[in-house]
């Protein structure tokens, strides 16, 4: 299994029966699998989100969106639910060619990738559990 480093970009080879052993990248030291979701930027998006073969779902948000905020701590909460799935987060300001290169028209828009392929995507706030269904769902788990 590939995953990339959210923090140097490094692509590290971890055995699918090591997954849940809290791997590091074999760069810089960072968690691999953390629960948490991670940063991604204009610079960090294609590479993470390509180069990782597990699932990613990704929050396209904005500091000034209140439904983004109010939907911050869910997606987190969704992030520990789901170990075997990466998230991230893109703020949209910060990040708008990214933004606008995924057609992102409002916010808070989550969206799915597989390989790197776009499999899903929903706009609008949602709570945790729903979070969780609606990625399982779109999964086929």
């Amino acid at each position: 299994m590939q995953l990339v480093c959210p923090d140097c970009g490094t692509r590290n080879r971890v055995p699918d029966e090591r997954l849940g052993d809290q791997p590091v990248c074999g760069r810089c030291g960072s968690a691999l699998m953390a629960s948490k979701p991670v940063a991604l930027d204009d610079r960090s998006f294609g590479p993470f989100v390509e180069g990782t073969e597990l699932p990613v779902l990704v929050d396209y948000w904005a500091a000034w969106c209140g439904p983004c905020r109010m939907m911050a701590p869910q997606f987190e909460a969704a992030a520990a639910q789901l170990p075997q799935v990466r998230f991230a987060k893109l703020d949209t300001e910060a990040a708008p060619q990214t933004a606008a290169r995924h057609q992102i028209r409002s916010i808070p828009t989550m969206a799915l990738f597989h390989r790197g392929r776009e499999i899903a995507r929903r706009s609008g706030a949602m709570p945790a559990a729903e979070i969780v269904s609606w990625v399982k769902q779109a999964l086929g788990r």
